[in-house]
């Protein structure tokens, strides 16, 4: 027998599908229960198991299929594990098996408690009528299932923190994992051509700005930044604010290149070819920053979040309290001229294998687990 791996849902892409592939590749012999299964075939299927939910079209819509969810967790049917490991950002540390895992011991890895009930001003989708109906009796519950792990872990200091203050647990902090290997290489990649001539048009010095176009994530700092400082601009994605960030640096004439949905290849170049990397939003990890110092490129980003526990400030970029112009000028200069071989440093200790190192040492120090599970462990 060995343990039972707990996720949400599965996505094709993510970041806390790519913290499963990687909690998967330690406890190989662990099957994946879920509540559904969205990309097929990242795991073997014999590996993973749906919920009900699967077979309704409740899986298209989060928020609707958000009040069955605890429900759901709590009636996963029979297992024999000897131990639980939940990957949560939603109710998933609610799981329960019955049979013989009923009362096992059960970790959870936290990325967050669930946004749409504790802090929905992080996360608009919280705002709907169903989700804010709901919140009042799910936080309740949820806090009262957070006391049934004997341990959790939280993506950061700043989630630690905020499990302090929701679920009224203590908690171990465990970095997510970053390929930091894919990214601090000599490898330039197989560029279309279509790439090439992007990277042919690049300002000589510019300074970048890379994420999903999205109100919260701020790239009209990364804007700002640059026309405070004097300094070419690239933004990096897609999403919603395209529109809103076209009419603002369209005051600012030559000064902001657009590129639309970068590919690994091009992205890892864009940020090796950057001056700085800017990251103004308040994050509860933050994996770009960590990826832009692994090409050497220093960053500057916001005191608060889960980038100021990341990037050294003063050494491997700076940390802003306030994004005005003044304050914006004098990082970005002051960035620029850091250590690239100090970026990498930096880097490498958020990789992947850290990651899988803790995860493993978390779970077999716990005194909770036997013989059997470690060695599975081992196998990974």
């Amino acid at each position: 027998m060995s343990g039972m791996i707990v996720h949400e849902w599965l996505e094709p892409h993510g970041g806390a599908e790519k913290v499963m592939e990687e909690i998967a590749a330690v406890f190989p012999d662990a099957p994946i229960r879920c509540l559904w299964d969205d990309a097929p075939g990242r795991f073997a299927r014999e590996r993973v198991s749906e919920t009900w939910l699967a077979r309704t079209p409740l899986r298209k819509s989060k928020s609707l299929a958000l009040p069955f969810m605890p429900a759901t967790w709590r009636n996963l049917g029979k297992s024999d594990a000897d131990w639980l490991l939940c990957s949560s950002h939603l109710f998933a540390h609610h799981a329960r098996f019955s049979g013989l895992a009923r009362d096992v011991p059960k970790f959870v890895y936290a990325y967050t408690p669930a946004r749409y009930i504790w802090t929905p001003e992080l996360d608009p989708r919280g705002l709907s009528l169903p989700v804010r109906l709901a919140a009042l009796p799910l936080k309740g519950l949820d806090r009262k299932r957070a006391q049934e792990p004997v341990a959790i872990a939280g993506i950061s200091k700043f989630v630690v923190s905020r499990i302090r203050e929701t679920w009224q647990r203590e908690s171990d902090v465990i970095y997510p994992p970053v390929n930091v290997g894919d990214f601090d290489t000599e490898e330039l990649g197989d560029f279309t051509p279509e790439e090439e001539r992007i990277l042919q048009d690049l300002p000589e010095s510019f300074i970048l700005g890379a994420s999903r176009f999205i109100p919260y994530k701020r790239l009209d700092l990364v804007i700002a930044a640059g026309a405070a400082a004097g300094i070419q601009v690239v933004l990096a994605g897609s999403g919603p604010s395209l529109p809103a960030l076209k009419a603002q640096a369209a005051n600012h004439p030559g000064l902001v290149t657009f590129v639309d949905r970068p590919s690994h290849a091009l992205l890892r170049e864009l940020y090796r070819r950057a001056l700085v990397f800017v990251f103004p939003p308040v994050e509860d990890f933050g994996i770009m920053p960590v990826e832009a110092m692994a090409t050497g490129t220093p960053v500057v980003a916001a005191a608060v979040g889960g980038a100021s526990e990341t990037v050294l400030d003063g050494g491997t970029g700076r940390l802003l309290e306030a994004f005005g112009d003044r304050e914006l000028k004098t990082a970005i200069e002051q960035a620029a001229g850091m250590d690239p071989a100090a970026c990498k440093k930096q880097a490498w200790t958020f990789d992947r294998q850290v990651f899988r190192d803790n995860i493993r040492s978390w779970i077999e120090e716990s005194g909770h687990v036997g013989e059997e599970p470690a060695a599975a462990v081992t196998a990974g």
